[in-house]
């Protein structure tokens, strides 16, 4: 999308009224801003008070130093009088099929184990075979709606919950992943209302919600219990690098891998007797 300016006169003080709240969200003033982007001091403060508008290179400046999400951007951007350049066309859209055919290469060369991409709400976008043919092992994937959403699927009593080990803890952990993982480190109204599903659940306390301390974790554990036996795996979680569409930034690719040979050999057997189901 080709940006330009408008020529509308920004609202009364709206860019102000924006940067400051995205200032105090990440805990900056206006001279740690400052330092961050090289825009001066007086100039930050002239912008937040309506007295200046700056050049749309500038804004995107403060908006990455700020590190604010590219779908927070636009509003930015039409505040100060500027074109919107963020794309927020769909995740499988045409702009979005060398990113797409990128994932789905991702996802067939970890098979045998599984992978999917989720979009920031936790719904599963894509998976390569492995990843349903090993939560059927466990439950019916058929009998869920779709998109299926992995929060829910392991916080549902008939779904994966009972075949998670010391579910607690990783109910409390995935906790951690929402607010940790969340784009840009906001809570929207979307993930207030999914947290507030997964509250809903039996036996999921209040306190969960609210994370004590979020830990930067590298790899997240998680053990499957099947047969009376434990298998354990760990995920790692990637994001999309240097996205330029919301939709890119937004996506999640998740891999989880057999953090032990026992469970490896474990895993490759049950997977040799599952069809492929989607």
């Amino acid at each position: 999308m080709k940006a330009s300016n408008l020529n509308i006169k920004p609202l009364a003080n709206e860019l102000g009224v924006l940067l400051r709240h995205w200032r105090d969200r990440r805990g900056k003033s206006q001279f740690d801003l400052s330092l961050d982007t090289g825009v001066s001091q007086r100039h930050i403060s002239f912008i937040e008070s309506g007295r200046s508008v700056p050049s749309r290179q500038t804004l995107l400046d403060i908006a990455q130093a700020l590190d604010i999400p590219l779908r927070d951007r636009n509003p930015l951007l039409l505040a100060a009088g500027y074109a919107p350049i963020y794309s927020e066309g769909a995740w499988n859209g045409p702009e979005m099929q060398s990113v797409t055919s990128a994932l789905g290469r991702i996802l067939r060369q970890h098979d045998p184990f599984p992978s999917l991409v989720m979009d920031r709400y936790w719904n599963v976008l894509m998976t390569n075979e492995s990843a349903p043919r090993f939560f059927n092992c466990f439950t019916d994937m058929a009998a869920r709606r779709s998109p299926r959403n992995m929060l829910h699927l392991m916080f549902d009593p008939e779904g994966m919950r009972p075949f998670i080990a010391n579910w607690e803890n990783v109910a409390k952990s995935l906790f951690e992943r929402v607010y940790r993982e969340s784009v840009g480190r906001v809570i929207d109204e979307r993930t207030k209302e999914l947290l507030a599903a997964l509250l809903a659940y039996p036996d999921v306390k209040t306190e969960w919600k609210t994370p004590i301390a979020l830990r930067a974790m590298p790899v997240i554990p998680i053990s499957f219990v099947k047969d009376d036996k434990a298998m354990n795996y760990f995920s790692m979680v990637t994001t999309v690098g240097t996205p330029q569409t919301i939709a890119a930034q937004e996506l999640r690719i998740e891999c989880m891998f057999p953090a032990d040979e026992a469970t490896e050999a474990r895993h490759i057997a049950m997977m040799s007797n599952v069809p492929a189901h989607r």
